[in-house]
C-alpha cells in the first residue's frame, strides 16, 4: 500500500519495507473515533480498507464535514511535522483498517529521504487550495451550487460512470452548510430529472448537472 501512495513514491522497495516493518495495523469498528480534535498523539494513518469522515464540531454540537476519505488516503501528517494538536476529528463510517506509522519512524524516514518532504509539501499545498476553494464556495455559491460542487469533487470514474463513495444526505448537508430537508428536495429534483441515481448510498452522476436549480 505504501509504495502506491504519492507521498512515498520516491522510496526504494527496501525503504518501503523498512518503513512498513516499523508500522502496525489497527482495525476500528464502524462509528469509532480514530482521532479527536485537540489530541496530542502524533502518528500517520494510512487507510487500508473502509472509509472515514473528517469533521469539526462547535460548542453547540453542530458538525461540519471537511472531507470523506477512501482506501489509499492518509491523515495525521500535520501532527508529525510539528508539535501541534490534532486539527480535526476523524470517525469511521464502516469497519476500517489502518497502517499506523509513529512520529519517530516517520521523521527518521524524512531525514533519510528528503524527497518525501517535497512530496508532502506539494500535497499540503493542494489541500490548502482545496480548502480555500471550499470556503469560497460556501461564501459565494448558493446551496445547490455547493451541492453540485461537492458531488463533482467526490465523484470518480468507474466503469465509464461518475460515482461518489458512500454519502448520506445528512453528510452532504453537513459538508455544504445546509439543512437535511433542503438537500432532500435538491436530490429529489435531480433524480426526477435523470441527473443522478443512488445505489447503496453511492451517488451516480448520469448526466451533466444543471447550472442552476
Amino acid at each position: 500500500m505504501l509504495e502506491n501512495l504519492p507521498l512515498f513514491s520516491g522510496l526504494t522497495d527496501d525503504e518501503v519495507r523498512t518503513l512498513e516493518s516499523h508500522s502496525h495495523r489497527k482495525t476500528y469498528r464502524k462509528n469509532t473515533i480514530v482521532m479527536e480534535k485537540g489530541d496530542e498523539t502524533s502518528s500517520l494513518y494510512v487507510l487500508l480498507s473502509g472509509g472515514v469522515k473528517v469533521f469539526l464540531t462547535n460548542e453547540d454540537g453542530k458538525e461540519v464535514v471537511l472531507n470523506t476519505l477512501e482506501p489509499g488516503a492518509y491523515f495525521g501528517e500535520l501532527a508529525l511535522l510539528g508539535d501541534t494538536e490534532r486539527s480535526a476529528s476523524v470517525i469511521t463510517q464502516e469497519e476500517s483498517q489502518f497502517l499506523v506509522i509513529s512520529k519517530r519512524e516517520f521523521t527518521g524516514c524524512l531525514s533519510a529521504n528528503p524527497q518525501i518532504m517535497l512530496s508532502l509539501m506539494r500535497q499540503l499545498v493542494a489541500r490548502v487550495h482545496e480548502l480555500t476553494e471550499r470556503v469560497s464556495s460556501l461564501a459565494l455559491q448558493d446551496v445547490y451550487g455547493r451541492v453540485a460542487g461537492t458531488l463533482m469533487q467526490q465523484a470518480k470514474e468507474e466503469d465509464g460512470r461518475l460515482v461518489t463513495g458512500k454519502l448520506t444526505q445528512q453528510e452532504i448537508a453537513q459538508t455544504v452548510g445546509a439543512s437535511r430537508e433542503m438537500i432532500s428536495r435538491i436530490f429529489k429534483d435531480l433524480r426526477e430529472g435523470g441527473y443522478i441515481s443512488i445505489e447503496n448510498k453511492r451517488i451516480f452522476i448520469d448526466k451533466k448537472l444543471p447550472a442552476r436549480w
